[in-house]
């Protein structure tokens, strides 16, 4: 098994927020053109200060198995009604503990998923406490990653001062406004899932806060 740890997980670190800055103006010009719940296994790796990619995937991959069948489901009445994902981006859609630096590859299992969901009629929104300023980079990483993005919601000035529960709460309640219904909230934080506003939620593991 091959171990790629690369310390804790920071979500978006100084370097890469420096990095995404720095992409900004290259991902404005490339965007021209261009009822169930479910959890994954809490097991923690044995080393403490870190957490083995492989072992996490196939968690990732054994909590997305489980809440499939349900989406599958709810997507198959996609042309009926408006229907939404609203997703987390670090750690949750993207590996950013893995690879800190963007281009930050998909999150295969999840990635799988969504595009599945989307091909049926589904839309497909990313809520993040990512700051507004590196907007343009993050959502053309997610982009070129292969996510189809609906929409982006990420952090202005005035979110500061709000928690990050609340803020992703008050963010699935816009959508819903507009009229749609969120079949799952997927994320691997206890605050991308609390609240409400999802007929589901899909918790990816975080294992105790190392992976933001």
């Amino acid at each position: 098994m091959t171990t790629r740890a690369m310390g804790k997980g920071l979500g978006v670190t100084a370097a890469a927020l420096t990095m995404a800055v720095g992409l900004a103006a290259t991902a404005n010009a490339a965007s021209d053109d261009s009822r169930g719940k479910w959890a994954a296994p809490a097991a923690v790796p044995a080393a403490a200060s870190s957490v083995d990619y492989d072992a996490w995937l196939k968690d990732v991959r054994e909590a997305v198995d489980k809440a499939t069948p349900y989406v599958k489901q709810r997507a198959a009445k996609a042309k009926e009604e408006k229907q939404a994902i609203v997703l987390d981006i670090d750690n949750t859609s993207l590996e950013t503990h893995f690879h800190p630096l963007p281009p930050t590859p998909a999150i295969k299992p999840v990635l799988e998923l969504v595009k599945y969901a989307s091909a049926q009629g589904v839309h497909i929104f990313f809520v993040s406490a990512r700051p507004g300023l590196i907007n343009p980079v993050t959502k053309y990483n997610l982009k070129e990653a292969g996510y189809p993005v609906d929409g982006l919601y990420v952090r202005g000035v005035d979110d500061l001062f709000s928690s990050v529960a609340d803020f992703k709460t008050a963010k699935r309640a816009e959508i819903e406004a507009t009229g749609y219904k969120i079949i799952a909230n997927i994320g691997n934080n206890t605050h991308d899932l609390v609240g409400g506003h999802a007929e589901s939620t899909v918790k990816l593991p975080d294992y105790g806060g190392k992976l933001s």
